[in-house]
């Protein structure tokens, strides 16, 4: 009896030192994962590959894949990524600018719209994450005080900022993820669901642009921020 409580005893011990490493290396993935993303989703050594409309981005040790199609930057934000565009809205979820795979995914327009924003409305994606990452600040526009506050930024067309747009931030609000005026761009209203859903009055001298991106905590819920893009 005193042997088989012994063996017990030491199978206990086992497991108990399995579940601990099981632990440990679930524990470690988390933080590697954290840290993963973060450095990913950081835009300061991708600044270095920013084009401009009079000087040449300073490269670094890789190269943007070929589908960027703008560089997206709006002031006094983390916002300030390259726009990816594949021939489907799946591609950039989870694959880097550079073309690798990435959790953070890219920055990217709709695959319906023409490349060089020249539709009536373009739609463009990125997720929400932590720390203002990607679109992660795109909530705090829901705020008034905070959108009064960020209302510019810039739209440089093409890998080499062939042409660059001015943009003017003027609404906010969350949307149905099914709404086809937000997300089936030239197919809904879009000015009318602005009217109603934030409204404000829309000026139909400019192009719009809206910045898409998950509320967080709500899976069928989307946060939208509006531009008007202005020729400079």
């Amino acid at each position: 009896m005193t042997k088989f409580l012994k063996q017990i005893n030491i199978l206990y011990e086992r497991l108990l030192l399995i579940l601990l490493v099981v632990i440990l290396l679930i524990a470690s993935w988390c933080v590697y994962d954290s840290w993963y993303v973060f450095e990913h989703t950081s835009n300061k050594n991708m600044l270095r590959y920013k084009p401009s409309n009079t000087t040449a981005a300073v490269q670094g040790d890789k190269t943007i894949s070929d589908e960027m199609v703008a560089w997206l930057t709006i002031d006094d934000t983390d916002i300030d990524y390259p726009v990816m565009q594949a021939a489907d809205n799946v591609k950039y979820l989870n694959t880097d600018p550079f073309g690798d795979y990435s959790l953070a995914g890219s920055i990217y327009l709709d695959s319906r719209n023409h490349p060089d924003f020249s539709d009536s409305y373009s739609l463009v994606y990125g997720h929400h994450m932590e720390y203002g990452r990607m679109f992660g600040t795109l909530d705090s526009f829901l705020d008034e005080q905070y959108l009064s506050r960020h209302r510019k930024g810039t739209l440089l067309i093409g890998k080499n900022a062939e042409k660059s747009y001015s943009l003017q931030i003027f609404a906010a609000c969350r949307a149905n993820a099914k709404d086809k005026a937000v997300f089936d761009p030239g197919q809904g209203n879009i000015r009318q669901f602005i009217i109603q859903n934030a409204n404000i009055r829309v000026n139909d001298k400019y192009r719009l642009l809206a910045l898409s991106t998950c509320a967080e905590g709500d899976t069928g819920s989307r946060i939208i921020v509006f531009c008007y893009i202005i020729d400079e």
